[in-house]
């Protein structure tokens, strides 16, 4: 089920309604805060940080940058990439954020002063998506080498390789508790794992083309998927929600008509949210 927005946060004020046809958002009120205009290629991946006071955002330009969540003020640059910056994502505990390039490494670095901690090469394609354990000990990264590794967010030690996939690995988000990782990939599985030695839990094969977007119920008990063909902008363009402890089918969200590319739960866990090629973001009740 489809719904529109119904309830939403008062617009702070200092933040400029916009006007917005009612046919296309007849329940939706929309305000402009700011621009942040510091990039000079397209921007890949926005992440905020965990107390809300700052974002950062990953370039074509090669660059992270931080900046005032408040007002759009920039507070400072990480250029320690040699490429496209694909993905970012903070430390739970806020002190740090990783990012992964189209220069094969994932890099770790002071989220306060962006400097850098440092360098993990264990890949050998791009790195498309990062995520830091719950507790901010480990992260996760997977890339265009098939592989998901897992390694010491302290100093960059490998810990161990996942090898199930056998295409392009697209997002890895943890389990709330950090037990497990969920892997989705262009071989149209994600795929579900210990995160202590990497040991094969189930594999997810309810998609008929590449995994974008997988993300874990706040309570850990269902995780869903987002699929679509980039090629042809269709195929698969459908959301699915699935149980976390065996991958049992729960339901098929049809509402696109494009590839999903991401997907979020609400922190209720009663909604997701999901955002794909047909330029929508669709709102759905959890069955």
């Amino acid at each position: 089920m489809w719904l529109s927005y119904q309830h939403f946060p008062r617009i702070p004020s200092d933040c400029r309604p916009l006007r917005i046809p009612e046919r296309h958002h007849p329940r939706i009120p929309a305000s402009h805060c700011f621009t942040y205009r510091g990039h000079i290629d397209r921007v890949n991946a926005v992440a905020w940080s965990p107390d809300g006071r700052r974002i950062a955002s990953g370039s074509a330009d090669g660059t992270v940058q931080v900046w005032d969540a408040a007002n759009g003020g920039h507070v400072f640059t990480y250029r320690g990439h040699a490429d496209h910056v694909v993905t970012e994502a903070w430390s739970p505990d806020g002190k740090r954020i990783a990012s992964g390039s189209n220069d094969g490494t994932a890099q770790a670095w002071d989220a306060a002063n962006g400097g850098h901690v440092f360098t993990y090469r264990g890949h050998v394609g791009r790195v498309n998506a990062v995520a830091w354990s719950p507790n901010s000990e480990r992260i996760a990264s997977g890339s265009a080498d098939f592989m998901v590794q897992v390694w010491d967010a302290a100093n960059g030690g490998h810990v161990f390789i996942y090898r199930g996939h056998t295409d392009h690995v697209n997002a890895v988000p943890w389990s709330p508790d950090g037990k497990r990782i969920a892997s989705g990939s262009d071989d149209d599985t994600v795929q579900v794992w210990d995160a202590a030695n990497g040991g094969h839990v189930f594999t997810y094969r309810g998609h008929t083309d590449a995994i974008w977007g997988v993300a874990w119920s706040p309570n850990g008990k269902r995780i869903v998927s987002g699929s679509g063909n980039i090629d042809s902008g269709g195929g698969d363009t459908t959301a699915q929600v699935w149980d976390a402890a065996n991958g049992g089918h729960v339901f098929t969200y049809r509402g696109h008509s494009g590839p999903v590319w991401t997907v979020a739960w609400s922190p209720n866990g009663k909604r997701i949210a999901s955002g794909s090629a047909d330029k929508t973001v669709q709102v759905w009740l959890v069955r």
